[in-house]
């Protein structure tokens, strides 16, 4: 399932791609107009807690998820209720593009990583579109903490 997220939700919006869906931000350049162009378009189902848009969506036959929740973790719980979450998929997205990660050599991210990163880590992975590099640092491992706390999910 692809997914986009309203500017009210951008948190949601990197959790999502974390757990390896492809999901759109519509941050807040992007008009509510526009956002029922894509998810139209993309057959992207709306994340929103916007009520107004929530209306406008459902008269145009679009999938939407529409809560008043501010609470990430109840936002999550809500989404991945019910979905399929394919754990070779976790970590697989750019969390801040969106984009699919790829594996890169080591050697070729020399000058890119931080000294300490590179010296301390063999795997890395790049986003070919905002060139991010990523690798299982710290942060990497309370990601992956959070995701093992969704009962949905064994790795």
């Amino acid at each position: 399932m692809k997914f986009l997220c309203d500017q009210m939700l951008g948190t949601l919006a990197k959790w999502l791609r974390i757990f390896g869906f492809d999901t759109f931000y519509a941050n807040s350049t992007i008009s509510d107009d526009k956002i029922i162009v894509i998810s139209k378009k993309e057959n992207r189902c709306l994340i929103t807690r916007d009520e107004e848009l929530a209306f406008r969506c459902k008269k145009e036959n679009i999938k939407i998820i529409h809560f008043k929740v501010v609470d990430l973790d109840e936002q999550l719980n809500l989404i991945l209720h019910d979905l399929v979450i394919d754990k070779n998929k976790i970590l697989s997205r750019c969390i801040i593009c969106n984009s699919e990660l790829s594996d890169i050599k080591k050697d070729a991210i020399k000058d890119k990583a931080p000294i300490k990163v590179f010296q301390n880590h063999e795997k890395f992975w790049f986003c070919k579109k905002c060139s991010k590099i990523y690798w299982h640092g710290s942060h990497y491992d309370k990601m992956i903490q959070k995701v093992l706390s969704y009962s949905i999910l064994t790795i």
